[in-house]
């Protein structure tokens, strides 16, 4: 058993590499230059994506699954060789579950800027090095217009749902935005029409973490060698993220002022609590890049559906897909009243649904058997 001494040191980035093991993805690459809302363009773009089941002749079963903001494609499945984490909703895909394969044909993307395949900071550029300091800025409506071309690869002109939360709902909002015809049904889960000022000042003091870690060098990292990543500012950056992730009530009753093991916390040991953090922050550095989780907070952050639409209520009335929305009702990171507006504001919405959980925003990911009773109220139930 290796002790903390022994422990490898972590690469500078997390990202998947060529040459790694592909795992379950699949790739699409655009034969374009992508164009970009606030200019500017990506010469050279890659979708990493997963799939379960099989097409129907005509299509019709296809659903499209999409991540939050540390998720990836690998929605379902063990860990394993080019998978660093098991799926982060796997409840929700197989057999008698809510998406089985035998019946719904389930796409899930690596978001545009993220790092488990797809193009992002640690990808190469047309000459081979990392992007690095030099991607672009991305917004959620850049990120749907390479799924939407994803979509056309795959012979998909409407998918039967588009489902996401978080991050993942601001992307299957913006679907139903920007390509009503194309989205059959929809199922937004803790997420909002636009990044609240609290939700910004959140993101403002995680991108401070990252870029003022002396090993960030300005983005321009990916070269570096193991334990010389920005892993500090990323882990504090994650340390935060997480208590916003989880509720007060739930770490109060889970830890409390318990110190960890044997460590005295009045002599540099740790409160379980802080144990805790430790290990969220640690996993990530291992299997996340640090320029994406500032490319993609910085996309959350750009995110209003109502931009150049007329406003909110005006980009809302686009969506004429049959909808639900949900809220955790212990969410203070993306609390209820930010999906009652959705709801509100969207025509064919039903009343605002609530997933009733002790561990906040994560609810959407833990309380899997609710959120198959959603999508069972959209696509029918399970077999």
């Amino acid at each position: 058993m290796l002790t903390s001494s022994e422990v490898p040191l972590p690469p500078a980035s997390g990202a998947w590499r060529e040459g790694d093991p592909p795992g379950r993805r699949r790739w699409y690459e655009r034969a374009a230059p992508l164009a970009l809302e606030a200019g500017g363009e990506l010469p050279k773009v890659r979708l990493a994506f997963e799939t379960w089941g099989r097409p129907a002749p005509d299509r019709s079963n296809a659903v499209l699954v999409l991540h939050a903001l540390t998720g990836d494609s690998h929605v379902a499945g063990p860990a394993g060789p080019g998978h660093p984490s098991p799926g982060w909703w796997d409840g929700l895909i197989g057999a008698r579950r809510a998406l089985d394969p035998d019946r719904w044909f389930v796409v899930a993307p690596n978001v545009l800027g993220g790092c488990q395949g797809s193009t992002g900071p640690s990808s190469p550029d047309p000459g081979g090095r990392p992007w690095g300091s030099r991607f672009p800025f991305l917004t959620q409506r850049d990120q749907v217009a390479v799924e939407a071309d994803l979509a056309d690869a795959l012979g998909i002109d409407r998918w039967a749902l588009v489902v996401g939360g978080s991050m993942g709902g601001m992307r299957a909002l913006e679907w139903a935005v920007a390509h009503p015809e194309r989205t059959g049904a929809l199922l937004l889960l803790a997420t909002t029409a636009a990044a609240s000022a609290e939700q910004i000042a959140w993101a403002n003091i995680q991108l401070r973490a990252v870029r003022g870690d002396p090993h960030w060098r300005g983005g321009d990292y990916h070269d570096a060698g193991p334990g010389r990543g920005p892993h500090a500012g990323l882990g504090l950056a994650r340390r935060l993220a997480h208590v916003t992730y989880r509720s007060e009530p739930e770490l109060r009753g889970r830890f409390g002022r318990t110190p960890q093991g044997a460590e005295d916390p009045w002599d540099g040991g740790r409160y379980q609590v802080e144990s805790y953090l430790d290990h969220h922050a640690a996993k990530l550095v291992r299997r996340f890049d640090a320029g994406s989780y500032v490319t993609l907070t910085e996309a959350m952050n750009s995110h209003d559906v109502g931009r150049g639409r007329g406003g909110m209520r005006a980009a809302l009335s686009r969506v004429t897909a049959p909808t639900l929305v949900a809220g955790v009702d212990t969410d203070r990171l993306y609390p209820p009243y930010q999906q009652a507006e959705l709801a509100a504001g969207i025509a064919a919405a039903d009343r605002l649904r609530v997933i009733e959980s002790p561990y906040g925003h994560d609810g959407f990911l833990i309380e899997v058997e609710q959120v198959a009773a959603l999508v069972a109220e959209l696509l029918g139930p399970a077999v």
